[in-house]
């Protein structure tokens, strides 16, 4: 217990007892609560608990430091619930803060947060005790998440528990004046963690051209030049991924022109105290060829950890001391997963040197365990505000607000981009990004998600929610758990995400446009307009079926998805022409011309795989969603097509759009272009279909179609343009990212419904 004397003569006139929930541990809550007491000059106590900060005050100004409290908190503090009751008058002389106490768990910790303009200073001050130390941190940013086991939020909980605080951090640790007052990560180069490499070595590596496996908050990067051709070509040879796209990290805002033309919006973004990846217009020429091909943005993030910045100063060739690490800087850096073959995040030293030995040149690590992976969070400005392509570090845990309570919920997502959501009440916590479940690793991975998300949540669940699908493997873990399954239609789910997100109560209309989805009728959906209400879901609408040869295949091979379409038209002769070096083009486009081959699917990923193969964009991807990323980066306007597509009772078709494609044959940009204007069309008509048969106007943008922002903001302002409201996905991933969050709140009406 610490205590402090408060202030003279205390005219004591009332006594409150405050109890604060949210993101309220581990943000200088406690010390800022003192600070105010004694400058309301009032008695009485602060401790954190399970279930948020208590707070008991007493003395005149009771309710001067109650208004305050709530307009004044700290700045990475979000306080959800305040609740306030009056008490006798207990005469307390001063205002202490007492140590936690457990229970069950009702508040959160916070994300993890860039490191503050202080402790930069004092990472770059000779005469600060913090000089050139990698792990400076204090109570306004650090890790918190991925640092964190359990609730409440104290060291005895993190992995800091194995470093024992020397006397200087012991002293700031408990002096409710100094910065670092209960900062749970607080270390010095006497006694906090240390790298395994000096930070010259590891530059001068960088400079040479080597890869670097570099251990950060939540996980390793691999790092390398980002200018160096040589370099980065050897990083995806190395790593096997021939075309996905490499992120880039730079030292700060000043340096973002280097390499890209970032809006306002853009670099407010990237600026953030999350510090995520943020997608921008690349400058041509700048980085090597190989780190973002056929592309037009490239993904860059801001140093946002203590070891970045004192690398940026070493590569710009800086001594340390008196480094401006606000001031531009030239040098960037590729900064991608460390994580090869589609397995999760390296998080752990001993499996750095097994999995990136041969990757990376050098591997350097630290001696601070890393409890939760975290991988860096992706995303974009989409009409003119944030939106995720990938959530993790530096959101999560932040809950998403439901609009009522509910059952503990446990929804296991898909088997792509998978994450997990757990409900507690009207919070929905969902889960960091976890990955495509392909692998024992990645499962494993899923499998210590789940464990973790339940013990810092603190709240047992009491139904489980899964996909349709059989065939997913978190689909196939929800019997695991002994308790009520409740099956959830995929594009409901992406619906009824991005509903509850927006806080829209009552029947959602949206429109789920993805790759694939297991559809009420046992088909592959992908293009629908639904009307979701409660935990049912009717189909209103949806694209045109189109041929699907080879099933799966043809999601990697978009060739097949343009010989299905020729078919379809009446043209399989033309397969051989237009795909001249895929020799079953021909075949497989008869099979289905004659009928052998009935797959078919609605989706619209397919239908960009479509467009993207009969243009000659891509016939093969090397990733999910190359082929439409392609597309979309030719993209300069949208234009349309005058009869591009046909609508009828609620199907529509864009055959005509193909056979413009195949019989024209336009050039690839403006091909692009005319496939977004027309498409963004003909949604806009199929979205008035349903807002008439449906006499709602506010309309869902869910599936992973909606990360082309092309698609998402010309849609948006063609349904204004029709009077009716877009919903888009902006605090969590509009594609398979956000599905578990759906899952959740549609399996809870359902549950509820039983």
């Amino acid at each position: 217990m610490t205590a402090v004397p408060a202030l003279d003569a205390f005219a004591t006139v009332a006594r409150l007892r405050l109890k604060v929930n949210g993101a309220v541990q581990g943000v200088g809550m406690r010390p800022f609560v003192h600070r105010l007491a004694t400058d309301c000059g009032l008695a009485g106590y602060v401790h954190n608990g399970a279930d948020g900060v208590t707070i008991e005050v007493e003395g005149a100004r009771v309710e001067e430091f109650a208004r305050r409290l709530r307009s004044e908190a700290p700045p990475l503090a979000r306080i959800d619930s305040f609740l306030r009751e009056d008490l006798p008058l207990a005469g307390d002389r001063d205002f202490v803060i007492c140590d936690s106490v457990g229970g069950a768990t009702m508040t959160r910790i916070v994300a993890d947060a860039a490191t503050c303009d202080a402790c930069l200073a004092e990472l770059f001050e000779p005469t600060s005790r913090y000089f050139g130390y990698p792990f400076v941190n204090c109570t306004h940013c650090g890790p918190r998440y991925t640092i964190t086991r359990r609730l409440p939020y104290d060291r005895r909980q993190t992995s800091m528990a194995d470093f024992p605080m020397c006397p200087d951090c012991a002293a700031a640790y408990t002096d409710v004046r100094d910065r670092r007052f209960h900062a749970e990560p607080v270390a010095c180069p006497a006694c906090g963690p240390q790298l395994s490499h000096p930070i010259a070595d590891i530059a001068k590596a960088i400079r040479a051209g080597r890869i670097v496996a570099l251990k950060g908050i939540g996980g390793f990067h691999l790092v390398c030049d980002g200018r160096n051709a040589v370099a980065v070509a050897a990083l995806r040879a190395r790593k096997a991924r021939e075309f996905k796209p490499f992120a880039v990290m730079v030292a700060n805002a000043a340096s973002i022109p280097a390499v890209a033309e970032a809006s306002v919006e853009e670099r407010t973004l990237a600026s953030s105290v999350a510090r995520p990846i943020v997608l921008m217009a690349a400058k041509a020429g700048v980085l090597a060829p190989a780190v973002s091909p056929g592309l037009a943005r490239v993904g860059v993030m801001l140093a946002y950890a203590p070891v970045h910045h004192l690398l940026f100063a070493a590569l710009a060739g800086h001594d340390f001391a008196g480094h401006d690490p606000h001031a531009a800087n030239d040098f960037v850096l590729v900064a991608t997963s460390a994580n090869p073959g589609g397995e999760p995040l390296v998080v752990d030293d001993d499996d750095a040197t097994r999995r990136l030995a041969g990757i990376a040149d050098l591997i350097v690590t630290h001696d601070r365990a890393i409890v939760v992976r975290a991988d860096d969070s992706v995303t974009q400005v989409i009409a003119g505000a944030p939106s995720f392509l990938r959530r993790a570090r530096g959101y999560v845990p932040e809950p998403i607000t439901l609009t009522e309570d509910g059952p503990a919920t446990l929804a296991l997502g898909a088997h792509l981009k998978a994450t997990v959501t757990l409900t507690r009440g009207r919070e929905a916590f969902v889960s960091q990004h976890v990955g495509d479940l392909d692998t024992a690793e990645t499962l494993k991975f899923y499998r210590e998600t789940i464990e973790h998300l339940i013990d810092i949540v603190g709240i047992k669940p009491e139904l489980v929610a899964r996909d349709l699908h059989p065939d997913y493997r978190s689909s196939q873990m929800a019997e695991e758990f002994g308790l009520p399954v409740i099956h959830v239609q995929h594009h409901a789910a992406h619906v009824a995400a991005v509903a509850a997100e927006a806080g829209l109560e009552g029947p959602a209309l949206g429109l789920a446009l993805d790759g694939h989805g297991l559809g009420d009728d046992g088909g592959a959906w992908g293009g629908e307009l639904l009307l979701v209400d409660g935990a049912a879901h009717r189909r209103l609408g949806h694209l045109a079926p189109l041929p699907l040869p080879g099933g799966d295949r043809a999601a990697r091979e978009p060739w097949r998805m343009g010989a299905g379409a020729l078919a379809a038209l009446g043209r399989a002769d033309l397969a051989a022409t237009l795909f001249p070096d895929r020799p079953l083009a021909g075949p497989i486009a008869g099979r289905v011309a004659s009928g052998a081959d009935r797959l078919a699917t609605t989706s619209l990923g397919r239908l960009f795989d479509a467009a993207a193969a009969l243009l000659g964009v891509r016939t093969v991807q090397d990733y999910e969603g190359q082929a439409a990323m392609e597309l979309e980066a030719l993209v300069d306007e949208p234009a349309t097509l005058a009869g591009g597509f046909t609508l009828d009772d609620g199907v529509l078709s864009f055959a005509p759009f193909l056979a413009h494609l195949a019989l024209a044959r336009p050039d690839a940009r403006t091909g692009a272009a005319l496939f977004h204007g027309t498409l963004i069309d003909g949604l806009a008509a199929l979205a008035r279909h349903g807002a008439t048969a449906s006499g709602l106007k506010s309309i869902a943008l869910g599936g992973g179609c909606l990360m082309n922002r092309v698609l998402a903001e010309g849609l948006s302002a063609a349904l204004l343009k029709s009077d009716l409201t877009p919903l888009l996905a902006r605090r969590l991933p509009a594609n398979d990212g956000g599905l578990s969050f759906g899952q959740a709140v549609l399996a809870r009406w359902a549950f509820s419904e039983t």
